[in-house]
């Protein structure tokens, strides 16, 4: 039977959650919610939502008593030259709302189907778990407390023990051992990397719209697989891989070459992730500016010949730059789109932050 207090919990959860919901837009746009992520948690202002608090003592009214004459002014502890203000302060209540939770609110507002793994294959790990107690096994196994707790039950049943002289003997009976399962877990079933041109032409703004576009992305993913790695990758005429702080704040100079990014990507799946074991996940954040219409043909070729045939979704994200020419998107479009293209490939423009919530619809509204 659910308590009054858990009832009421439940419904508290649920203002939270409709909050959130109508909200979302506003939410998806806030770099400040993913500073405050802890762990598996993020913290989350919400206006408008007051906590209902317990207030002691008698309410009604009555005359005041104390030293002082009517028409007294009241004693200011204070000292200052501004006015306190007259203005009615907003309510705004912090509350943590799980990663996963967020997931679920992003899939049920953009009607995102649940992803369908590719393969049969999946990742696992096999370990031993303790889930109990029995009465043999091997000394190293011992349960010393439920030995000696058997052991003391017994002397007591049979009246031998002195509590002045506590000696506690445990005999063969006694001896109990924790018993073991072999549980096969899940390690990691799908792999995410991202890739990002961080030429001159992408700027803080371009980069942040990538953070916040990314941090959406993994948490949709992470809903629908048990276990994620992600790894990132960034470019300017030449690619190096990076971890996810360097990713998101590295800045470069000079031109950009995209097929560096898509080479080194094709190097790393092969030497770690084979398609058969894993579900395979491709970003790449550019505001559209490459070097020459060869390396948009070599970029073309890298994808036919090796990418598009290991992921599950190759996602390509256009973000709008003053200094970019934002042809790429166009490059792709011209030889994917189509009878002879490859659905598995899917674009994206993302002019300012409120865009992010239609580009991330674009890329899982397929359900890969």
């Amino acid at each position: 039977m659910v308590s009054r207090i858990d009832q009421d919990h439940q419904r508290f959860r649920g203002i939270v959650k409709g909050r959130i919901r109508k909200d979302l837009r506003k939410f998806l746009q806030r770099g400040e919610m993913i500073g405050q992520e802890g762990g598996r948690y993020v913290s989350i202002p919400i206006h408008d939502i007051d906590i209902p608090t317990f207030r002691y003592g008698d309410n009604s009214a009555g005359v005041g008593s104390g030293e002082g004459e009517a028409g007294d002014g009241v004693p200011q502890d204070g000292q200052g030259d501004n006015q306190g203000g007259t203005e009615q302060g907003q309510h705004i209540m912090e509350v943590d709302v799980s990663l996963d939770e967020l997931a679920d609110i992003l899939g049920e507002e953009l009607e995102l189907p649940r992803i369908e793994p590719k393969g049969k294959h999946r990742i696992t790990t096999v370990k031993d778990r303790y889930t109990g107690i029995r009465r043999v096994g091997p000394n190293t196994l011992r349960h010393f407390k439920r030995t000696y707790r058997e052991a003391l039950r017994r002397q007591i049943a049979l009246g031998i023990y002195d509590p002045d002289d506590p000696i506690i003997v445990p005999i063969r009976r006694d001896m109990r051992y924790r018993s073991w399962n072999e549980v096969k877990a899940p390690q990691s079933n799908a792999v995410i990397v991202y890739m990002m041109d961080v030429s001159g032409s992408m700027g803080s703004d371009q980069k942040e719209i990538v953070r916040l576009e990314a941090f959406w992305i993994d948490a949709w993913l992470r809903r629908n697989y048990e276990g994620i790695e992600s790894r990132y990758i960034v470019h300017d005429v030449s690619a190096a891989e990076v971890d996810r702080d360097t990713f998101f704040h590295l800045r470069e100079d000079g031109g950009t070459r995209i097929s560096s990014a898509y080479k080194l990507c094709s190097e790393l799946l092969d030497q770690n992730y084979d398609p058969n074991d894993w579900n395979i996940y491709l970003f790449h954040f550019s505001d559209g500016d490459n070097s020459s219409e060869m390396d948009n043909r070599e970029c073309v070729e890298v994808l036919k010949s090796r990418l598009l045939e290991a992921a599950n979704l190759f996602g390509y994200c256009q973000v709008a730059s003053a200094y970019g020419s934002g042809n790429f998107i166009n490059v792709l479009h011209e030889h994917f789109d189509g009878e002879e293209g490859d659905d598995r490939l899917i674009t994206s423009r993302v002019n300012t932050r409120e865009d992010i919530l239609d580009s991330i619809k674009t890329f899982f509204s397929p359900g890969k």
